[in-house]
């Protein structure tokens, strides 16, 4: 009966024993892998792409398509021309294809309603930014339209679009920007016609869409349309004048509004408003 047992715990085979601790050592990598296995290759940078997905996937035209016009010359990296099959793009090259930016990026149009205490930047270390209020918003790379001052409120407009952005950055034929302005004091109506003559300011001529006092409400409160990008030039008009600027609030970019976006909310651009927002 001892015997019976002992022979019984001497278990399997000894060789289908030890083809299952080979098979063992093989799954755990104990014993060297072939030399040509590819897991053994090492792996390049993941945050590389090649260069044909690169253009096919900025919406251009198919990979295969890629191919031919990187083939031809058409494409270029850093600003040269890149003819090499399986050329990489690194993070943060500029890619062109036929003298055009392009971006692999899906196209994202953000409006965000800010509110004070956050600066209009993309850089860290500036404290609380916009970028702050929109990260959840989207994985494309967007980035602000112009500025408001970090005490400053109201719309501002992201995209990794730069046929969008350089629509707003033409101070001339861009997209104009209206804000509620309160004063410090109330506009006096030579200055308000002033304003909206255009005047020059250091032998630069400063120029508005539009200016009015708000209906109902005191002399103190402006509405101001300008297409330029910035909030400084408005400060520089009204400290010429002398008058103090207490609020600043973008209430309208273009056709777009803040209806529905509460303050420190953003929304995604609706069809029909990037639509008709191309075609300012």
């Amino acid at each position: 009966m001892n015997r019976h047992k002992g022979e019984k715990g001497k278990g399997k085979p000894s060789g289908r024993g030890n083809e299952s601790k080979r098979f063992t050592r093989n799954v755990k990598g104990n014993t060297p892998l072939k030399k040509n296995n590819p897991a053994q290759k090492k792996s390049g940078n993941p945050n590389e792409i090649r260069l044909n997905k690169y253009v096919a996937n900025s919406g251009m035209c198919s990979r295969r398509e890629a191919d031919v016009h990187i083939a031809t010359g058409l494409v270029a990296v850093n600003g040269k021309i890149i003819t090499e099959m399986g050329y990489k793009v690194k993070p943060g090259d500029e890619v062109r294809y036929d003298g055009a930016r392009i971006n692999p990026e899906k196209k994202a149009y953000v409006l965000l309603n800010k509110p004070k205490g956050f600066a209009t930047t993309t850089s860290e270390g500036k404290g609380r930014t916009v970028m702050d209020l929109v990260s959840n918003a989207t994985n494309s790379k967007i980035k602000p339209i112009g500025r408001l001052g970090r005490n400053s409120k109201g719309l501002l407009l992201f995209t990794n679009d730069d046929a969008i952005t350089k629509k707003f950055t033409n101070s001339k034929n861009g997209v104009a920007r209206l804000f509620h302005i309160e004063l410090d004091k109330n506009l006096k109506l030579e200055d308000l016609k002033k304003i909206q003559n255009g005047f020059k300011v250091e032998g630069k001529l400063i120029e508005v869409e539009e200016i009015s006092y708000i209906d109902g409400a005191s002399k103190k409160e402006i509405g101001l349309k300008i297409k330029n990008t910035g909030n400084t030039i408005i400060r520089t008009i009204f400290e010429y004048f002398k008058y103090d600027i207490l609020s600043l609030d973008c209430v309208a970019i273009g056709h777009l509004t803040k209806k529905d976006i509460p303050r420190g909310h953003w929304k995604h651009l609706t069809e029909q408003e990037l639509n008709t927002l191309n075609m300012l």
